[in-house]
């Protein structure tokens, strides 16, 4: 979830965006809830899988610059074209696919809903949302998992994983609570 860092540092060099102190706590108060949800998952890996691990937070926010740079194009058909690239790009890559109609029709329900869906929404919001904002509203997707994991599935999260996604949802909270609070202290 390092997109968050990313988004605020691209967004104040490229885009001059100043980042509130508000907005600055509620990014450490996120990754270092994250860091509290994952901390005893996190392995070395191979280096293609860390490499990839760094490359997506970056064009994830080299994406929102772009949209809040050019809010008046349309981007949505863009989420449409990459869709069919990362399509045919895993279709190369896997060789050969032997997927059941059940596994077809699940990710279907998946990139339709959660993947298309939420790129849409965020596509339009990031249009008049600030970058270090966006990345503070997207980081709720590591607290969320977990979350409909327990509610639907049955899996019963460690006790890291709850306390960390509490700390995540407050630093949001606090997020979209700092224009109320910062106006309530100027009166």
């Amino acid at each position: 979830q390092t997109q968050i860092l990313f988004l605020a540092i691209f967004g104040y060099i490229f885009l001059k965006e100043k980042i509130s102190r508000v907005t600055l706590i509620s990014i450490f108060l996120a990754i270092g809830g994250v860091i509290l949800m994952i901390g005893s998952s996190l392995s070395p890996g191979q280096m293609t899988g860390n490499l990839a691990a760094f490359i997506m937070p970056i064009s994830f926010a080299i994406l929102i610059l772009i949209i809040r740079k050019y809010p008046h194009v349309d981007m949505i058909p863009l989420q449409l074209i990459a869709g069919i690239v990362a399509m045919i790009v895993g279709y190369f890559i896997a060789g050969k696919i032997i997927i059941s109609y059940h596994d077809i029709f699940l990710g279907f329900l998946a990139g339709f809903f959660q993947l298309g869906f939420g790129f849409i929404f965020i596509t339009i919001g990031a249009r008049n949302t600030p970058s270090a904002v966006v990345g503070i509203i997207m980081i709720t997707e590591a607290v969320l998992g977990p979350l409909w994991a327990w509610m639907f599935a049955n899996e019963n999260p460690p006790l890291s994983v709850l306390f960390g996604g509490s700390v995540v949802i407050t630093a949001v909270v606090i997020q979209f609570l700092s224009p109320f609070i910062v106006k309530k202290l100027a009166k």
